[in-house]
């Protein structure tokens, strides 16, 4: 079952038309979202980096996008879903039908859609550098656009190596993050996460990530600048999304890390989780 626009219809019963914004001009954005047992995983911050999406790209907010107004409509399309206690979740939210480049208004749909999720972080996952196509830096990349072409290259080419992801990189060649997530590199006791000015999308878990390093007295956390390079000589490299919230890297490119600190963060992410924080 698909809920558009607040109705709960059968995925052959959405009807888009050819001239929907998202389809045509990747005019919509989306959050990727986990609700487990009922519960929805740090849904305020989903909320409002949602919000503050729309702001930027200039939609129409309407008066009922609440909070509370669209949790109420996840759960009821997740509800649906019998004998199901993880979800994975995608909101999208896109402009309205009408107009070429300049659209017609900036009035808004939204679509929910719901399915099963069981995630297993992998103990073995390699990751390679996607060279073909940069994500460039700038602001309209930290956002989630419906615009996904680079990462559905990068995507291809680690299916086609035999891959489990890509490190995607900016103009500058500097590691942005990788096609599903954002990308933590660790080196003694510094551990160092692109800057959202180098154009990677701004994480929820990635933020939960940061407030957990930053708390931690034998760490340093840094938002800055990460050559290729520092990854073949760093200690261990992890990745996080909302969905598998932290799986490690154990491989790039013939270098081998270890799993120790990634390990033990996820576990206290997974707290957080639980007590909704």
């Amino acid at each position: 079952m698909i809920n558009f626009n607040g109705e709960l219809l059968f995925k052959e019963n959405v009807k888009l038309t050819t001239n929907n914004r998202g389809f045509k001009y990747g005019d919509g954005i989306f959050e990727t979202i986990k609700v487990v047992n009922n519960k929805i995983i740090f849904w305020e911050d989903h909320y409002f980096r949602l919000m503050a999406s729309m702001r930027m790209l200039r939609m129409k907010i309407p008066m009922k996008f609440t909070l509370e107004f669209l949790e109420k409509e996840i759960l009821k399309t997740t509800a649906v879903l019998e004998n199901v206690t993880t979800n994975r979740v995608r909101l999208n939210v896109f402009r309205k039908d009408g107009g070429l480049y300049t659209p017609e208004t900036n009035q808004i749909d939204y679509l929910i859609e719901a399915s099963a999720t069981n995630y297993k972080v992998k103990e073995n996952y390699h990751v390679d550098v996607f060279k073909d196509f940069y994500n460039y830096s700038g602001l309209l990349s930290t956002i989630k656009t419906n615009n996904r072409m680079l990462n559905t290259l990068a995507s291809i080419f680690a299916d086609e190596n035999d891959l489990d992801n890509c490190i995607l990189l900016n103009e500058r060649k500097g590691v942005v993050e990788v096609t599903n997530g954002n990308i933590f590199v660790i080196k003694d006791s510094v551990i160092k996460t692109p800057a959202l000015t180098e154009g990677c999308i701004k994480g929820i878990v990635r933020k939960k990530v940061i407030d957990i390093i930053t708390k931690h007295k034998d760490f340093t956390l840094e938002e800055t600048a990460i050559s290729p390079f520092e990854i073949q000589k760093a200690d261990e490299v992890f990745i996080t999304n909302a969905i598998m919230g932290i799986q490690p890297v154990t491989k790039y490119k013939k270098k081998n890390f270890t799993v120790n600190f990634s390990k033990k963060l996820a576990a206290n992410l997974k707290v957080l989780e639980i007590a909704g924080n």
